[in-house]
C-alpha cells in the first residue's frame, strides 16, 4: 500500500475532518513507536512507504509501558485533535496498518500491545480490499 492510498483508507474509515489525517497518522506512529521495542518498530517499518517510516523510529530500545487511554492521550496531544478524534484516529489508523503489511508482522505489533488494542481494531468492522 502507497501513502496516499495508506490516508486515503484512513480517510474513509475515521470520522475526523480530512485536513487531521496526516497528523493523526504522524502521531499514531509516533506513539506507537515509544510502545514498541526498537526492533518491532523496525519491523514495521520495514513494511510501510518511506513517508510512514520516519515517525517509526523508536526513541529508545524498550518499549514503554502503557495503555490504550495513554496511547490515545499522547495521540490527542501530538495531533492537536480532541480525544474522541484521536480514539477514532487510532482505531482507522490500527485497521489501516492491518491492511498494509503482513498479517504476521500486524500480529507481533499486537503481541506487544494490551488486549484493549485489539478489541479497539476488532470493532472496526469489515476489511477494506
Amino acid at each position: 500500500m502507497d501513502y496516499d492510498t495508506f490516508l486515503d483508507t484512513v480517510t474513509r474509515r475515521a470520522p475526523v475532518p480530512p485536513d487531521k489525517v496526516e497528523p493523526l497518522t504522524r502521531a499514531t506512529l509516533e506513539t506507537l513507536a515509544e510502545r514498541l521495542t526498537r526492533g518491532e518498530a523496525e519491523d514495521l517499518a520495514s513494511e510501510l512507504p518511506k513517508p510512514l517510516k520516519e515517525p517509526l523510529v523508536s526513541p529508545t530500545p524498550e518499549a514503554e509501558s502503557f495503555g490504550l487511554d495513554e496511547f490515545v492521550d499522547r495521540v490527542s496531544r501530538r495531533a492537536g485533535v480532541s480525544p474522541d478524534e484521536a480514539r477514532e484516529g487510532v482505531r482507522a489508523e490500527l485497521s489501516t496498518l492491518r491492511d498494509a503489511v503482513s498479517d504476521g508482522e500486524f500480529r507481533q505489533v499486537l503481541s506487544q500491545l494490551p488486549r484493549d488494542f485489539e478489541a479497539l481494531v476488532g470493532a472496526s468492522g469489515q476489511e477494506q480490499p
